[in-house]
């Protein structure tokens, strides 16, 4: 989803909420790379993931339960993604202390939660495909509340 909304050959479309602030914030001079880094794991995560489980449930014809185990390990690859991010872009402890409001505004944003939330909202949007008006709504808020939070998550920062 993130490819195709930023793909200049698919033409003319708005970006998902989700990445938006992403593609909006990208050239800020305040905003950390490991702000990037976590706020589009969490878009992916959040957003992309749950969908990407409806699409290969109706793709596969099977239930979302048939797909939890590489559910899984997808989230812990991510989990595993995340950690190594936080190692190589966290200043060392000598910098902590200027870092703090990075530490303090990333810190809250866990993937295995981000997990547990995707996963539940793809069991959510799959038992709602029956209704496509409800499961179209709910996908959108989806996308919303995704995006504030990682809009959340670019707030430039002093150097």
């Amino acid at each position: 989803r993130y490819l195709a909304a930023v793909d200049p050959a698919s033409g003319p479309r708005r970006a998902p909420d989700c990445w938006r602030p992403l593609l909006q914030a990208r050239r800020h001079p305040g905003v950390r790379p490991l702000q990037f880094a976590l706020a589009g794991l969490h878009a992916h995560t959040g957003h992309d993931l749950a969908l990407a489980v409806v699409d290969t449930c109706a793709a596969l014809g099977c239930e979302p339960a048939g797909l939890e185990g590489g559910f899984e390990r997808v989230g812990d690859l991510l989990a595993a993604l995340e950690e190594r991010a936080r190692e190589d872009l966290v200043p060392g402890p000598d910098l902590l202390r200027i870092a703090d409001p990075l530490t303090h505004l990333l810190g809250a944003w866990h993937p295995r939660q981000a997990l547990d939330a995707a996963w539940t909202a793809a069991r959510t949007l799959w038992a709602l495909r029956r209704v496509p008006e409800l499961a179209g709504e709910c996908a959108r808020g989806l996308d919303a509340a995704v995006g504030l939070t990682a809009r959340m998550m670019l707030t430039p920062l002093p150097r």
